[in-house]
């Protein structure tokens, strides 16, 4: 009977790692560009059938990139984001949140392996995540924390301003004799003389 070799895992608590909140999209550019060309290519090999834009866009995303999976929620105060980020470090993400957009991307660097691999299934170095948000956000205010491979972020909605009543007043310009046409029969109307 083999033995079985067992391996001793230390296991210690994991504080939460804070992400940096990019200004902009920029880092995201060169990603959706990959994305755009790829979901061309799947365009152009279903025949330039037109219709399916969202679906090429989708393939694309998942033969590039490991798609964030995403789990959004809504307070009356802000969104509150959950993003599975396995096996990155805060240090490898980019977030990037717009008034009515997130963007998540980043690379993993692994270290060269000093063992010889016998066998690997191949994992996506890149993930990538564009999200369009259901109302605006105000970024500067928005927080993002990782832990156990789970990126949370809360993203407060924008201020929105007071609200006004205004008074409005309907003005109209008839001649004379079309305002007796028009008022002289509704007041027979209503003197009963109708």
């Amino acid at each position: 009977m083999a033995s079985a070799m067992r391996l001793a895992v230390a296991i210690k608590p994991i504080e939460p790692q804070f992400v940096s909140l990019g200004k902009d999209s920029d880092a995201a550019d060169p990603c959706a560009e990959s994305i755009a060309r790829r979901a061309f290519e799947i365009f152009q090999e279903r025949g330039r059938a037109h219709g399916s834009d969202l679906e090429d866009w989708l393939r694309a995303e998942t033969e590039l990139f490991h798609t964030a999976h995403l789990a959004v929620a809504e307070t009356d105060e802000a969104l509150a984001v959950s993003a599975e980020v396995p096996g990155f470090r805060a240090e490898e993400l980019d977030v990037s949140v717009e008034p009515h957009r997130l963007t998540i991307s980043g690379t993993r660097r692994t270290p060269p392996s000093i063992r010889r691999t016998i066998y690997c299934d191949p994992c996506s170095t890149q993930i990538f995540r564009a999200l369009g948000l259901p109302v605006e956000v105000d970024p500067k205010k928005a927080t993002a924390v990782l832990k156990d491979g789970i990126l949370e972020l809360t993203i407060p909605k924008a201020g929105s301003s007071p609200k006004k009543l205004v008074q409005t007043t309907t003005f109209a310009i008839v001649r004379a004799e079309d305002h007796r046409l028009w008022t002289d029969p509704f007041v027979e109307f209503l003197e009963g003389r109708l």
